[in-house]
């Protein structure tokens, strides 16, 4: 038995020890409690790290978070993902500015890195890159089946990349990554890239959103309604009704409310190619 205080964290190396008690857990930092527990454990020797906590006070919420990523991040190669929570919890701070101080929750790890590419871009006089928005609703059922792409962190970060592709190309990257690791893609996938690509299309042409409602398309336009529909239906013998200044109508026969059928339709309406 050693007895030790978080020296052993620097590197103490004992091959013989396979299990660690670390009393008042609640007292370290995440990236400490990760580098003691890591002291224990070596080759094909499972090892054992218990976490004691005081039976005569309560732990704050911060340090429960802590342990609760401890918990979940056990597995090899564990280190970066521990270091996105401790990232979150703590608050990244203003990496561009003299102030050390900040909350990254409030906004979102995601958030964050876009507000942060977004700066460094204007203080190297780089044009600014938004993310196409636009509103698809048509009622379809999109999903990434479990089965399909199983660890959910994976799974989480193809929902973040899709929603946040800015070109038709970066949507082909994503679905040839997606059929080499993981094989054919299922309908609910197509359907979501599919979406993401009417997403990319409407944004360029001034519409923030397309939603089916009681048969009819309504598109929703940034600017004048009236002029976005005459440059967009003006060419063709698609009937539209203007409901303000900013809302289309379009008819849709009930024959074109089939999934790939109404695909194909907003899709020449937009003036695009089949994907």
């Amino acid at each position: 038995m050693l007895v030790c205080t978080t020296i052993i964290e620097s590197g103490l190396d004992i091959p013989n020890a396979n299990t660690m008690l670390i009393n008042d857990a609640d007292r370290f930092g995440l990236a400490e409690l990760h580098q003691l527990r890591g002291r224990v454990g070596r080759y094909k020797h499972r090892a054992y790290a218990y976490m004691l906590l005081p039976a005569s006070r309560s732990i704050t919420p911060i340090a429960g978070r802590r342990l609760k990523a401890i918990e979940e991040y056990s597995h090899l190669g564990a280190g970066f993902r521990i270091a996105l929570r401790d990232l979150e919890i703590r608050g990244a701070g203003n990496i561009l500015g003299a102030e050390q101080s900040g909350h990254i929750q409030l906004v979102g790890y995601q958030m964050y890195c876009e507000l942060l590419a977004q700066a460094v871009r204007h203080i190297k006089g780089e044009p600014s890159e938004a993310i196409p928005t636009a509103n698809i609703d048509l009622g379809f059922a999109t999903a990434i089946p479990k089965n399909y792409i199983p660890a959910d962190r994976i799974r989480l970060d193809v929902y973040r990349r899709i929603a946040t592709a800015k070109t038709d190309e970066e949507l082909r990257q994503i679905e040839g990554e997606l059929g080499d690791v993981y094989g054919a893609l299922p309908e609910e996938v197509k359907m979501l890239l599919n979406l993401a690509q009417l997403r990319i299309m409407a944004a360029g042409l001034g519409i923030r959103g397309i939603v089916i409602q009681a048969g009819n398309l309504v598109f929703t336009f940034a600017a004048d309604a009236a002029e976005g529909a005459k440059k967009l239906f003006g060419k063709s013998a698609i009937k539209y009704t203007a409901a303000d200044a900013k809302t289309v109508y379009l008819h849709v026969d009930k024959s074109y409310l089939e999934q790939q059928t109404l695909l194909a339709f907003i899709r020449k309406v937009l003036g695009g190619k089949k994907k």
